[in-house]
């Protein structure tokens, strides 16, 4: 009997997870619940770039990451509060999240 696609299909879970900051907003979300969104712009970025760099990673929070997870149901994400939580289909992605964090260290060292 084949297995019908979903929202909780390999490929979309692997989609999901196939960029940095969505992961880090999972893991993060996976981890404590509810976030705050600023928790995911850089903290490292040299003071005379800050505000661009800054504008350009919420940008892409605001108008891709961050939609796209709300759009699977991995998080519920509130735009006014600038508030993530886990969404009604996280727990479709958390036994995935759950693996990679555990064995983390054998990943490659760009992760998560």
């Amino acid at each position: 009997m084949p297995h019908t696609t979903n929202s909780a299909s390999l490929d979309a879970m692997l989609d999901m997870l196939s960029n940095p900051h969505r992961r880090r907003i999972m893991i993060a979300v996976s981890d404590h619940n509810p976030r705050d969104e600023d928790e995911f712009t850089p903290d490292d970025v040299a003071a005379e770039d800050l505000d661009d760099e800054l504008r350009s990673v919420k940008t892409q929070l605001q108008h891709t990451h961050l939609p796209k997870l709300a759009d699977k149901g991995y998080i519920e994400w509130n735009p006014d509060t600038e508030t993530i939580r886990r969404g009604p289909n996280f727990d479709e992605i958390a036994p995935l999240l759950t693996l990679m964090v555990n064995h983390a260290d054998e990943l490659p060292a760009d992760w998560p």
